[in-house]
């Protein structure tokens, strides 16, 4: 990531935990090559404590052919460690909703039923957060004009990449 992007991945974590997200581990891989290791400081120096910046050596495998991943890459984990969305670029852009709405649903999703690892304010921070996106789709849905029209309603799949 760059200074930019880890930056607004701070405000990002800072959001979510706001929101009642909490115990969601960040973690920013460093590219090893030459210039990315030099730039490790301000990489750093524009993360909280919260959000750990990993240094790969050089020498070692790089993490990210081992992940199939790229630099800019998100890696979204559930709480059980499986991989539920892996984003690269542009759905990997800080300034779109993608990352963010990924890690809401890996949150919030209970693909395997109970998990001893769930937060216990989990179901009403999840609940509230379905409840402002219907709000929100629902400020933006059409309202029909009494006249004899066609309704075209708002498709509330949600989309993966």
């Amino acid at each position: 990531l760059c200074v930019l992007q880890a930056s607004r991945l701070e405000d990002l974590r800072m959001k979510l935990e706001n929101e009642g997200l909490v115990n969601i581990s960040y973690i920013i891989v460093n590219h090893q090559g030459s210039y990315s290791q030099r730039k490790f400081h301000l990489l750093q120096e524009s993360v909280s404590e919260y959000i750990t910046v990993y240094q790969q050596d050089e020498q070692q495998d790089d993490v990210w052919t081992k992940l199939n991943g790229n630099k800019d890459d998100f890696l979204i984990y559930d709480r059980c460690g499986r991989l539920v969305y892996h984003l690269g670029l542009p759905y990997s852009f800080l300034s779109f909703d993608y990352v963010e709405e990924s890690i809401k649903i890996a949150y919030c999703e209970k693909k395997c039923g109970n998990c001893s690892y769930t937060e216990p304010d989990t179901d009403v921070v999840c609940e509230n957060i379905t409840k402002k996106a219907n709000e929100t789709l629902a400020e933006i849905e059409p309202k029909p004009t009494g006249q004899h029209s066609h309704h075209h309603s708002l498709h509330r799949n949600r989309h993966h990449h």
